[in-house]
């Protein structure tokens, strides 16, 4: 079996890209199931989660989904970037993994309010009003966790695109909008602000992420720079 260490650069580019671009059908599955309409109305919220189970426990599925991709995705781009700097890509792939992490955790907030709201001792002690009270508050906390999620992925993609931009086998411009997407990830930071650039910054994410994604499938990295760089930095 091949272990990292032999796997080519352009190998490692096309398999990133390959996981990278799985996001996509992953995160149309909900579009194609349904969505669960999530409004200000708690009522009408609880009402809607109830009526439509597969439709919620779908999202919550490519949620995850999403994240477990992305894992490898982080493996791969800190080992195609260790040549260039193997601390600030160490320091990258860091970001995203707590991305990950937080990510993940949010799903829970995601997920809990169809077992509170199926649950027969909760009916029993509380309230219909607290109980679907108690559903927007946790799908308010699954926005704020996804949301910090966001800001640490933009802080990943600024030193991914940082890390484009200074090797020698990846083009310059596609750092550089690699890092306008990471920018983009940091309006999370006040969710008024983002919120006000939607969908601006939705679209900088779809072009700076969509250019690295078709980059490393079609174009990959120039192998024989990359080795140069390689022979220079040791690399784990």
């Amino acid at each position: 079996m091949s272990t990292a260490a032999e796997i080519s650069p352009r190998r490692m580019a096309r398999l990133a890209g390959f996981f990278y671009i799985l996001m996509l059908p992953i995160g149309m599955i909900p579009m194609l199931v349904g969505r669960v309409p999530i409004t200000s109305d708690a009522a009408a919220t609880a009402a809607a989660i109830v009526a439509h189970p597969a439709a919620f426990y779908t999202g919550f599925l490519a949620d995850i989904l999403i994240v477990a991709v992305y894992i490898p995705v982080t493996a791969l781009l800190y080992r195609l970037f260790a040549p260039v700097d193997r601390a600030l890509s160490l320091t990258a792939a860091f970001f995203s993994l707590v991305g990950c992490a937080d990510q993940a955790f949010a799903c829970l907030f995601r997920v809990a309010p169809m077992t509170v709201l199926t649950s027969v001792p909760a009916s029993r002690a509380f309230s219909r009003a607290a109980i679907e009270t108690l559903v927007q508050f946790l799908l308010n906390f699954y926005k704020l966790g996804y949301g910090i999620a966001l800001v640490f992925f933009g802080v990943y993609l600024i030193l991914i695109g940082t890390l484009i931009v200074r090797s020698t086998f990846m083009p310059r411009l596609l750092g550089i909008l690699v890092m306008l997407a990471g920018v983009s990830g940091l309006t999370f930071l006040w969710p008024p602000l983002s919120q006000s650039l939607w969908p601006r910054q939705a679209l900088c994410f779809v072009i700076g992420e969509g250019s690295l994604v078709l980059w490393l499938l079609i174009r990959g990295v120039d192998a024989e720079r990359w080795h140069a760089l390689a022979r220079g930095t040791a690399v784990d």
